[in-house]
């Protein structure tokens, strides 16, 4: 919404807007960004009070910190613009921020968008760098996807697409690594867990598809498991 059909002034590293059709942002100032990155801080402490186990920072899809890494979209000629030292330096800044407030036994972790699909854009080359420094400064795990920050963007969609790009930050920094993307059967996620192209596999359209994906997926590959005795009346094959 524009901010005269009631809707914020929204934000951005530069005052780019998303598309001709989208309002223009303000960019952040320093005291802005500073501001910022207490508020992670602060929502940090309170994730921690709640009593939640782990933390993945939303560093991708055209959320404001990719923003920030894009080149596309940050245009800065300050120390938070320009080069990719200073790109990456606020997304290294709220992860420091971060860790110094989550137990040190909790897992921080972090999505990326491991490629812009654009010319000149965010590249896997640019993501490797910044993971091996993030994974320096105690980020247990990524999270990689790609795209959605830029409407030029041209995406080959099939099955398992942003699987390489998992694999890739895995081999080159040893760290924990999610792959997430058009993966929807059983054994598709498992024979990237046992090829050694990524740690976790993450699952959202296929788990609204089918909610219990993970039994039936459990069940196609052979694995028993114990069901509440009130869901044994579900399927025939499962009652005693």
């Amino acid at each position: 919404l524009s901010q005269d059909q009631g809707g914020w002034q929204i934000v951005a590293p530069s005052a780019l807007a998303f598309s001709p059709d989208s309002p223009a942002p303000a960019a952040l100032s320093h005291d802005e960004i500073k501001q910022l990155i207490e508020a992670f801080a602060a929502a940090t402490r309170r994730a921690d009070r709640a009593g939640f186990d782990a933390i993945e920072i939303h560093g991708a899809h055209g959320y404001l910190l990719h923003q920030f890494l894009s080149p596309l979209s940050n245009r800065r000629e300050d120390d938070y613009g320009g080069s990719l030292d200073n790109r990456v330096r606020l997304v290294l800044e709220i992860l420091d921020a971060m860790r110094a407030e989550w137990p040190a036994a909790k897992p921080l972790g972090i999505r990326l968008s491991a490629t812009d699909w654009v010319e000149g854009g965010w590249d896997l080359d640019q993501t490797l760098k910044l993971c091996r420094r993030l994974a320096a400064n105690g980020c247990d795990w990524f999270d990689v996807s790609s795209g959605g920050l830029d409407p030029a963007q041209r995406i080959e969609l099939k099955p398992g697409y942003q699987v390489p790009f998992a694999e890739q930050v895995r081999r080159d920094t040893g760290t924990t690594t999610m792959a997430v993307g058009l993966i929807t059967g059983a054994q598709q996620a498992e024979d990237i867990l046992q090829q050694g192209q990524a740690d976790l596999v993450a699952l959202a359209r296929g788990m609204l598809y089918d909610p219990r994906w993970p039994w039936h997926a459990a069940r196609e590959l052979g694995v028993e498991l114990t069901y509440p005795n009130q869901y044994l009346r579900c399927n025939p094959r499962l009652r005693v």
